[in-house]
């Protein structure tokens, strides 16, 4: 098995400008939009089958034919359990509802996959230092896949990161730096160092291999049930690059034979106090607005405008799928309700995942016989104080 990478390709259809897989790219030069790994579909369909998965390596790495083709730098991340929630199935009127438990990847969440794949192709092009910002999760996994790698790694975190993030980073050996703001004041301050540092800057959706590593969540999926997929997915968006992945999986999965037509409807979840994507799609738009005053506790979410908002619309619009929001309150007591009736320790994203589940079954837009596939992109173990003040109330 090989990797079939061909090139890369500009996200925007009116732009679609082709590049070299070759050499280390972050925005698209002609219009400064993400871009996106292609592959040789069906050279890759030749050795990706069913049958063919089975005595391969227990990793994301196991889809070499639809992966970049660096030298894995890896901690074992992927195959992750699809768990068959019954009892909180029942409680919902549910029959298949399932989760996904993110939460039991290498550094405690779904980021693990991305920088596994992004750290991977920076040491094959030959990058010295890595760097981003992050709200949470992704500045542990870079550090981590960055000490595997012998990288340098360099992360700029809100000052109100939770403190195991930022502990966890510290250490792996990555330079941290504490900025007082939003994630969006980190990316301008990693963005406006990057170039006279010389480091490879690995932001959500500023180079195109945090999306491969994802959308390996997709092919799980389809490998978890047999070759089909299902009905529903419901996924916590901040930065989206997991939604986004997931559908760019199941678009390679059809023009590979792999499944029919039918596709999930895509659910983005978010938080009340940072919605900008529940937003737009109550609108209608294409696009988001920055989100003023972002505010909330599941600081995965609290993203005030996605780089890739445009393509995490579209993949919603084009599944049929919906945008829902969740309070605090509300995100927080469904995670106790993960713990208490399905054994799940889930972050609060996943938290505003079930919320959106419950009410889009109330209002009869998810219905008692589908397949609901909920994700809990992290562990509860990250969010120790955010789950102290909850269970003392």
């Amino acid at each position: 098995m090989r990797s079939t990478l061909s090139h890369l390709e500009c996200s925007r259809p009116a732009c679609a400008r082709q590049l070299s897989h070759a050499e280390a790219a972050n925005l698209c030069p002609a219009c400064s939009s993400p871009v996106l790994a292609r592959y040789d579909l069906a050279a890759a369909r030749e050795t990706l089958t069913l049958d063919a998965l089975k005595p391969r390596t227990r990793s994301m790495w196991r889809y070499a034919e639809v992966l970049p083709g660096a030298a894995p730098v890896t901690l074992g991340e992927g195959m992750t359990p699809l768990i068959h929630a019954r009892r909180l199935g029942e409680q919902l009127g549910l029959e298949r509802l399932f989760i996904k438990d993110e939460g039991l990847n290498p550094t405690g969440s779904f980021k693990a996959r991305g920088l596994s794949a992004a750290v991977s192709m920076a040491k094959a092009l030959g990058a010295a230092a890595i760097a981003l910002p992050t709200a949470g999760n992704a500045g542990g996994a870079a550090a981590a896949y960055a000490a595997a790698a012998d990288l340098r790694c360099v992360i700029a975190m809100p000052s109100d990161t939770p403190a195991a993030n930022v502990i966890e980073s510290r250490a792996f050996g990555a330079d941290v730096r504490m900025i007082d703001g939003l994630i969006s004041d980190c990316g301008k301050y990693i963005a406006e160092r990057a170039a006279s540092e010389g480091w490879f800057e690995v932001s959500t959706l500023k180079e195109p291999w945090r999306i491969e590593g994802k959308k390996t969540m997709g092919y799980e999926l389809w490998e978890d049930l047999g070759g089909e997929l299902p009905d529903v997915i419901v996924y916590p968006t901040g930065g989206g690059v997991g939604l986004i992945g997931m559908w760019k999986a199941f678009e390679e999965l059809g023009a590979m034979g792999l499944v029919g037509g039918t596709r999930p409807r895509m659910i983005s979840a978010q938080a009340e106090g940072c919605a900008p994507i529940v937003r737009a799609f109550e609108q209608g738009a294409a696009e988001s607005e920055f989100f003023e005053h972002a505010e909330t506790v599941a600081a995965g979410l609290r993203v005030p405008k996605a780089l890739g908002d445009f393509l995490i619309l579209a993949d919603i619009y084009a599944s049929r799928g919906e945008a829902v929001a969740a309070s605090d309150a509300e995100l927080m007591s469904a995670c106790r309700d993960l713990a208490r009736l399905e054994g799940i320790f889930a972050a609060p994203e996943g938290g505003a995942g079930l919320v959106a589940v419950r009410k889009l079954v109330a209002q009869g837009k998810i219905l008692r016989g589908e397949m609901v596939v909920l994700f809990n992109t992290g562990s509860g173990y990250k969010y120790a104080d955010i789950w102290q003040e909850a269970l003392a109330t």
